[in-house]
């Protein structure tokens, strides 16, 4: 008997990528769509086989087996003879990148992980089918399997921008699963993949040539948000939004774009950095990265770090100030589960570091009020030709001292030099920071 399956990546709903700037100045406009991954699963029989045949085509598939079987036995095949290393050395194929990360890869099973190398072949070749490793066949690993396994695959590889899902024929003898056959499915053809990875590496060496080769693994990651933040606009309509063809090249994107193309550039720097996939607020779907920094990890946000939108209507002060929030650059699990909850395929870490964090390497974490350093970080903000200035506070009574002195107050005023015209200013509840535009 073979059984055909199908999974299709269907494009949802999520509102939820400005959420994060909801604040004091009134709130911001919500955008109305978002693109995400969901599944449908079809499940049919093929209409090339009827029942009257079922025994050929058995046979037929338990001949394929017998035929894998004996490969693997010729070359020594087995799950002994498989471990990690041979997944990360393996020759890549095709459109796989040499500097591509392994923690999905590192949270299988190794029959799992050999299933892992076969579909990661086969999409960065976008090859029409391949036989699954005989390994993992015969009540081994099962549909569930391929699905986790086949989003372990996405997860690892950024640059796999072509793929919009998968299918699968499954060989049985009875109630023995013989063999399986797997097939990626592409929005595109090998041509125009070719065409559109010469520009997605064009733009990648021109925005990595002025990245900081020899500075720290945090300057590294800053850099890589900044440059996002300032040269992506977040478009619920851009082309392509699910890849990082959409923020490499077109320069819109919406959140798993985001999350793909600074995966995709920290990668090219030799940052170990993986896409995280949950929900934020309100349960909407939300992608965004897990970096590895001097050895800890942390999360990183560049879309809820990104204040533009497409919403002609709105008014909001980080829409026409075109500032970069830096509540998600680097923060530890608390921080973010205030805003956003974990979810997808692979176990994640705690994070519990805060020696990369923004605020504490800029000097801009307080735990009380202090006028004098306040002052001192306006005055270097205004040095640098900046016209904001964002403050974190390390808890809710800091964060309630802050804004009783410097907004009630207007206390504000004795922390900067010059003559002032106007200053405009945001608080984030949820991060306990407050960001002042300065107008001289």
């Amino acid at each position: 008997m073979i059984e055909s399956f199908k999974k299709e990546l269907k494009l949802s709903i999520c509102r939820c990528c400005i959420a994060a700037l909801l604040c004091g100045c009134g709130g911001l406009p919500v955008p109305s769509d978002f693109s995400w991954y969901e599944y449908n699963q079809t499940e049919t029989e093929s209409e090339a086989y009827t029942e009257s045949c079922d025994t050929d085509v058995s046979a037929e598939a338990a001949d394929a087996a017998s035929d894998e079987r004996t490969a693997d036995a010729e070359n020594g095949g087995g799950i002994e003879e498989t471990s990690q290393e041979s997944a990360v050395e393996e020759e890549n194929a095709g459109f796989l990148m040499e500097e591509a990360g392994h923690f999905a890869y590192d949270s299988l099973d190794e029959v799992q992980k050999i299933w892992y190398r076969d579909i990661e072949k086969a999409l960065g070749g976008m090859e029409k089918e391949v036989r699954l490793s005989w390994d993992g066949v015969g009540g081994v690993l099962d549909e569930t399997d391929i699905d986790t396994i086949f989003q372990c695959v996405i997860i690892d590889h950024p640059e796999i921008f072509y793929v919009d899902g998968y299918s699968y024929n499954k060989y049985s003898v009875g109630d023995k699963i013989v063999s399986v056959r797997f097939s990626g499915t592409y929005n595109c053809d090998e041509a125009a993949a070719a065409e559109k990875a010469l520009q997605i590496n064009a733009a990648a060496e021109n925005i990595l040539a002025n990245a900081p080769q020899n500075g720290s693994e945090y300057e590294k990651v800053k850099y890589v948000y900044e440059n996002i933040v300032l040269n992506t606009d977040y478009d619920l309509d851009s082309e392509d939004n699910q890849n990082i063809y959409s923020v490499l090249v077109n320069h819109k994107s919406v959140c798993l774009g985001y999350a793909k193309a600074t995966q995709y550039l920290l990668l090219k720097l030799g940052i170990e950095c993986t896409l995280v996939q949950g929900t934020v607020e309100e349960g909407e779907a939300h992608a965004w990265n897990l970096v590895k920094v001097d050895g800890d990890y942390y999360y990183v946000d560049t879309t809820w770090g990104d204040a533009s939108y497409q919403d002609a209507g709105s008014n909001s002060i980080w829409y026409y100030n075109s500032s970069i929030n830096y509540d998600y650059l680097c923060v530890t699990t608390s921080q973010l589960l205030r805003t956003h909850t974990p979810g997808g395929y692979v176990e994640l870490p705690v994070c519990t570091a805060t020696a990369a964090n923004y605020y504490v390497m800029e000097d801009a974490l307080f735990y009380e009020y202090d006028e004098d350093r306040l002052r001192e970080l306006f005055e270097r903000a205004i040095a640098e030709g900046k016209n904001d200035v964002t403050v974190k506070c390390a808890d809710g009574e800091c964060f309630q001292e802050m804004k009783e002195r410097l907004i009630d107050a207007q206390e504000i005023f004795n922390c900067i030099p010059g003559d002032i015209k106007e200053i405009t200013y945001a608080n984030n509840s949820s991060q306990l920071s407050l960001t002042f535009w300065i107008s001289q």
